[in-house]
């Protein structure tokens, strides 16, 4: 019997893409594993709690998580999946003041997307691109809903079959990351938001800097993210807009 496939910042090519299964089941498992990791610091006044894992002989970087729970006056359930189970990427330039661009590459199916993302850092810190494979997947099937996100780099410089894509890159160092995240429904209309990583930023950065600062770093995102949804929570979406043309036509 094969090996389980590992979540992993090592990068496959286009063909070498894994199944929406085997993701799938690669980020449950992970996702609760987390639940054993070494507690970390706390962020945005004790609201987001973080962890983490030593890197493993099979990984190519440590583990980092981080882990909030909101309730319906930050975002409902429909709402966190709105914008994180769907057109992630180009969501995420929205909230995070480091993403500069994002090219959508090839979308594969309903569930996996490939993108390539431009993150910009203050000088003398290169600009950081990030080709990665987002699957998603909604569970509806328990009591509990559940929506998974798991990204994972792909390399697009290896095979010539996918030059044509690689052209889609913008220039700058490559860096690598591979996460998971789930948007889980709780009681009493609260949501918790958990998000596991592992990278590695590439170029001259010595990876220790990069894990010093790995936990803050993943934590300002709750907030971001939260203050920028709700500069958006009351425009109407594309499925809200057609169906108000269908009924005044």
């Amino acid at each position: 019997m094969a090996d389980p496939y590992r979540l992993t910042i090592t990068p496959p090519t286009l063909s070498g893409i894994p199944s929406d299964e085997t993701l799938l089941n690669a980020g449950r498992e992970l996702i609760e594993s987390t639940k054993s990791w070494k507690q970390g610091k706390t962020y945005d006044k004790g609201r987001v709690k973080t962890f983490s894992r030593p890197k493993g002989p099979e990984d190519g970087a440590a583990w980092h998580l981080r882990l909030s729970v909101h309730g319906p006056e930050d975002a409902t359930f429909d709402e966190f999946w709105s914008k994180l189970g769907v057109d992630k990427a180009e969501n995420e330039k929205s909230f995070i003041p480091d993403i500069h661009k994002v090219t959508l590459v090839k979308r594969i199916s309903p569930t996996q997307v490939l993108w390539t993302i431009q993150y910009v850092f203050p000088p003398p810190v290169s600009p950081r691109i990030f080709t990665v494979l987002q699957t998603t997947h909604l569970d509806t099937t328990s009591a509990a809903r559940a929506g998974y996100v798991i990204s994972i780099p792909v390399d697009l410089t290896s095979d010539p079959a996918d030059s044509e894509f690689a052209k889609l890159e913008e220039k700058g160092v490559k860096g690598r990351y591979v996460s998971v995240e789930r948007i889980l429904e709780l009681e009493g209309g609260k949501v918790e938001w958990r998000m596991a990583t592992s990278s590695s930023p590439g170029g001259n950065i010595p990876q220790f800097v990069a894990e010093m600062t790995m936990a803050s770093k993943i934590s300002e995102d709750v907030p971001h993210f939260i203050k920028w949804f709700h500069t958006v929570r009351s425009q109407p979406n594309a499925e809200q807009v057609g169906e108000a043309a269908a009924n005044t036509a």
